[in-house]
């Protein structure tokens, strides 16, 4: 049998080394915490940076590639069934495909891509419309 003093270093050094370790990733979070605050704290400086720009050439190149973005994404695709009727417009979906067999399953998900003619309205119109109004009237919101 071992001595009663061997079990007894045995155990304290484990004990020893497992609060150790705990210690450590206890410091480690606080460091990633730290970090991450840091970079928060950056980031916000350069948002701020960035909305205090008074030129006038960066407000009108941001008024321009939202309206560009409007005519390209959303009244194009509108006008096209208009201009031809029988111009396909292509729609990418995103389908969750199933690949092998029973518990050896993964999905996988793949864009794609379905022609549709007439009108079409895809989410995407909705997100884009609701980002560039969202950014406009809180902006306005701000300003003082």
């Amino acid at each position: 049998m071992f001595p009663i003093e061997l079990i007894s270093m045995l155990v304290s050094t484990v004990l020893g080394g497992v609060l150790s370790i705990m210690a450590q990733k206890s410091k480690d979070k606080a460091d990633e915490q730290k970090m991450l605050m840091q970079r928060a704290d950056f980031q916000s400086k350069q948002f701020d940076k960035a909305r205090a720009v008074d030129d006038p050439f960066t407000k009108n190149t941001r008024r321009w590639i939202a309206l560009i973005c409007v005519v390209a994404i959303l009244v194009l695709p509108k006008l096209a069934p208009f201009i031809n009727p029988d111009m396909p417009i292509f729609v990418g979906y995103t389908e969750s495909v199933m690949q092998g067999w029973w518990i050896f399953a993964s999905s996988t998900d793949i864009t794609q891509w379905k022609p549709m003619t007439g009108l079409v309205i895809t989410p995407l119109d909705t997100h884009v419309v609701s980002s560039i109004v969202g950014l406009y009237f809180g902006g306005s919101l701000v300003r003082r």
